[in-house]
């Protein structure tokens, strides 16, 4: 094994951690963004048809949808982590397996999860609120889409560990790739065809399997591809991925949960409202994709310190990630506010949608820095054997931090406060992501709960956590 002052290839060891995450995130939110622009015109295309029952079975699909994608998302950080780690510790043949048995491993577990989902989609979508037509609209969609998971998973996990190895850039081209193919198939499926809801979802299966396959390509051709399958080494290695990828999962999948209770109280205001929420909904990642990509592009810079025992830039890279949020958040909420008229002109808004669509595009979206918060302590507590932690976190803040304050918020503000009580929610628990954190790196990842000492000594047993004691 290479030592760490050879390793040539974790990039993240020297130079700038500012000028890191910031390449970092903002190549991977191009691709990100791109991904989240094509679901965003797809909206705008399903308003253009002039059927609220169509913006509805979008929203409600949705919910459903981020809480599929959230098993991929799981096993892209357990991927992402483990292939940082040990190119952290000069160790590129076993990063080569990992990142071999994470994909296989995510490809079937990917299969499972589709094939439970899609057979229970009936009473899964009744559960999120959707009744009458609006649901049978958004079984159909789903019905396309739910069966090409594993294909999203590949991409997922292929992106995680091309970041990993800080080729950001060809991350971001295969799901510029993927948002490229649905753009052009959206308009001629969903009106050449007259296929509407369905060829939007068609169009979505044809961009995973582009996404899939433009994620796999470079990772063969750059960075020595991945090793022959061999049960000798893939058992063991289920066992650090499943430490990671178990509370990984628990810990994306509290965010659909707690959205599927928001949509659910929601729809109580009308289909409107919901169609309103569905829009808030794809205008989000759109506008924050660089926060959304923070979390995975921190990830691989902590990870690679981690991996080398640099404990001062693991710090120093969380603390300006958090500037780097606040930046963001402000910038990005100063021309939400600016872009008012044009969003009320793209989507016909009135009544109950144009007020939620303000209210996002001006007050609420500045507290998207707790969120942003969250996400990069989770990224930091993956990266250093606690994720377990992020799994608190975040279902304290999809439960306690929502379902109360959208009960009283609701009550007191209607449709918006619904909105309102979602986001308040996230400052209390932005801050305990915080103070969370920060315990996590003063003790260099060793300390915490008995359930975190458990996973660090089992990590420390399958020999992935080596450092200077």
């Amino acid at each position: 094994m290479a030592t760490r002052a050879e390793n040539a290839h974790a990039k993240f060891l020297s130079g700038s951690l500012m000028r890191h995450i910031s390449v970092m995130a903002f190549t991977s939110s191009v691709g990100l963004m791109a991904v989240f622009m094509v679901d965003f015109i797809d909206m705008i295309f399903i308003s253009m048809l002039g059927k609220a029952e169509l913006a509805a079975a979008v929203g409600y699909a949705g919910a459903i949808l981020f809480f599929t994608s959230s098993f991929g998302i799981g096993m892209s950080i357990a991927g992402g982590a483990l292939v940082a780690r040990s190119l952290g510790e000069g160790d590129t043949v076993l990063a080569q397996r990992r990142a071999t048995n994470v994909l296989i491993f995510g490809a079937v577990f990917g299969a499972i999860f589709a094939g439970v989902v899609w057979f229970n989609l009936d009473p899964i979508v009744g559960l999120v609120g959707a009744t009458g037509s609006t649901a049978e609209l958004a079984v159909t969609y789903l019905t396309i889409i739910i069966p090409s998971l594993p294909l999203l998973l590949v991409g997922m996990v292929g992106g995680a560990i091309l970041r990993a190895h800080g080729d950001a850039r060809r991350s971001m081209m295969a799901t510029i790739i993927g948002a490229c193919v649905n753009a052009v198939l959206d308009p001629i499926l969903i009106f050449g065809f007259g296929m509407e809801l369905q060829g939007a979802a068609w169009a979505s299966v044809a961009a995973r399997v582009a996404i899939g396959v433009s994620a796999l390509v470079p990772i063969v051709r750059y960075y020595g591809g991945f090793g022959r399958p061999d049960l000798s080494n893939m058992l063991p290695d289920l066992r650090p991925v499943l430490i990671i990828a178990f509370p990984a999962i628990l810990t994306q999948l509290a965010t659909p949960i707690g959205q599927a209770y928001v949509t659910r109280s929601m729809a109580e205001f009308g289909e409107d409202a919901v169609a309103g929420m569905a829009i808030v909904g794809r205008l989000t990642p759109v506008a924050f994709a660089i926060i959304f990509a923070l979390s995975g592009a921190i990830g691989p810079v902590i990870g690679q310190n981690f991996g080398a025992g640099k404990q001062d830039r693991v710090k120093r890279a969380f603390r300006e990630g958090l500037i780097f949020t606040g930046i963001v958040v402000v910038v990005v909420s100063g021309l939400l506010f600016a872009a008012r008229p044009l969003l009320e002109m793209l989507f016909l808004l009135d009544g109950p949608a144009r007020t939620l669509v303000f209210l996002f595009a001006g007050p609420l979206s500045l507290l998207w820095f707790f969120n942003g918060m969250i996400f990069v302590s989770n990224a930091a507590c993956n990266n250093m054997g606690h994720p377990f932690y992020s799994t608190v976190v975040n279902w304290g803040r999809h439960t306690i931090g929502t379902v109360p304050f959208v009960i009283v918020f609701s009550a007191w503000f209607g449709a918006g406060g619904v909105l309102i009580g979602q986001a308040v929610g996230g400052i209390l628990f932005g801050l305990i992501a915080l103070v969370v954190a920060y315990r996590v790196m003063q003790t260099g990842g060793r300390g915490g709960t008995t359930c975190a000492d458990g996973i660090d000594k089992q990590a420390r047993t399958l020999g992935w956590l080596h450092r200077n004691r």
